[in-house]
């Protein structure tokens, strides 16, 4: 099983170009099943989640392929892939493959729209909490579905076809706004979705549904609106560059001190996390083909977050942000609402030096002067990442182990972070 090992105390300087996101990527992958004629994606992230959902897709009868690279085009650029589901094979998605990947679940909204039918086994993923589907299913029953659990299946018919509805989520869900909203394209009628996630990667998948043909309105709003037609068509799709993957890099350079340029970066993503890290005391200067990110040297200032629906401060942000704090010149506190369980890295962090007590969803973190590398495990994709911005500022080399969870979600770490100056590589075995 491979392992990262990083030896700290090196500046961070130069480019990191910004991936396209993981979780906007995943659902537009999904969303091809909603229409027979082919969708092209463009800035597609190279990660172990993507590989997994096109197994899953292809499963269910859907082609694709894998643009090669166009002259000029570095190995960090992003892919190209062409999908089609001319025709749906199957309507199952088995165990086997929807257990390793918790997204996969999401297949039951276009399937049902489509096909008027699905079986999906109840999901996978990271264990941060058991996060039930019970959302996706009540709004899916909104739209007139029939469903029921069996032998740890999600069973789903709608004979003639989902029908319009209104229907609030009782909390804010990104997944349950991403299924329902494709549901509906297709549903006969208007649906209003209220109480809907406004995170960019559903506006995101949004603007893709509306190239296919979708009539889609509020999006970017807590009420979104969709009025279902008849079949939707192909159309070719950028993704958009990955906020998290930003957030994470631009912590980085704050622990370490330096001066990057996150290429590709987009500000209005994470202006959240910009303001807190500008607090922080970390320079942010957004310019043309990015966001600039240093800090001189100056002591890190402890500043209190709590995690939040966007545009709030993200929870997958929130294990990289206790691991800056671990370095700040005071205490900080960091309180977790939208996840249960998801502290796992604190035990982790600790093994490096780090202070940090926690109550329930509350974590007081106390800074300290100097991390020591020792070996610590990845619990989940956020943590491992956690991890090695702990690693980049640690005295002597952290070895990261399980690190299959940061391939699910971080494209080229290693090279990224080496080009940059990071002592930083990869050990199989």
């Amino acid at each position: 099983m491979d392992s990262i090992v990083v030896t700290g105390g090196q500046r961070l300087n130069g480019t990191i170009p910004i991936s396209g996101a993981k979780n906007a990527t995943l659902p537009l992958m999904i969303a091809s099943l909603l229409t027979s004629e082919p969708v092209i994606f463009e800035n597609v992230p190279d990660l172990a989640d993507v590989n997994s959902l096109i197994r899953i897709l292809t499963n269910h009868g859907v082609d694709y392929r894998v643009e090669g690279k166009r002259r000029g085009q570095q190995d960090l650029t992003g892919r190209t892939i062409h999908f089609s589901a001319e025709e749906i094979a199957d309507t199952t998605a088995p165990y086997e493959l929807v257990a390793k990947m918790r997204a996969s679940f999401w297949v039951i909204g276009p399937l049902l729209a489509r096909m008027h039918e699905a079986k999906v086994s109840l999901p996978g993923g990271c264990a941060i909490g058991t996060r039930p589907v019970d959302l996706f299913i009540a709004s899916l029953e909104a739209m007139g579905a029939e469903i029921t659990v069996e032998g740890g299946y999600v069973i789903a018919s709608a004979k003639g076809g989902l029908k319009g509805a209104i229907y609030e989520f009782p909390k804010v869900s990104v997944g349950a706004t991403h299924v329902a909203m494709m549901a509906a394209t297709l549903a006969k009628g208007k649906t209003v979705l209220k109480n809907a996630a406004r995170e960019p990667e559903v506006v995101d998948l949004a603007t893709c549904l509306i190239s296919m043909g979708a009539n889609i309105s509020g999006v970017g709003t807590s009420t979104i609106t969709i009025e279902g037609v008849e079949n939707l068509h192909g159309c070719r799709h950028r993704v958009l560059p990955d906020r998290i993957e930003t957030g994470t890099y631009a912590m980085a350079v704050a622990m370490t001190g330096g001066d990057v340029l996150l290429k590709g970066a987009q500000p209005g993503l994470l202006q959240e996390v910009l303001d807190v890290l500008e607090r922080v005391g970390v320079t942010i200067e957004p310019v043309n083909d990015g966001i600039r990110v240093s800090r001189n040297g100056a002591a890190l200032k402890p500043v209190d977050i709590a995690t939040d629906p966007f545009p709030g401060f993200p929870t997958d942000l929130q294990a990289q942000f206790m691991a800056l704090m671990t370095r700040a010149d005071g205490v900080s506190n960091i309180q977790e609402t939208i996840f249960e369980n998801r502290f796992m890295h604190v035990q982790e962090l600790a093994r490096l030096g780090a202070k940090i007590a926690l109550d329930g969803q509350h974590a007081e973190v106390t800074g300290v002067a100097e991390l020591t590398g020792a070996q610590v495990m990845a619990t989940d994709l956020r943590a491992s990442v956690s991890l090695v911005i702990a690693g980049l500022a640690a005295e002597g080399k952290t070895t990261v182990s399980r690190v299959y969870h940061l391939d699910r979600g971080f494209e080229h770490l290693e090279e990224k972070l080496s080009n940059c100056g990071a002592l930083i590589e990869r050990v199989s075995g």
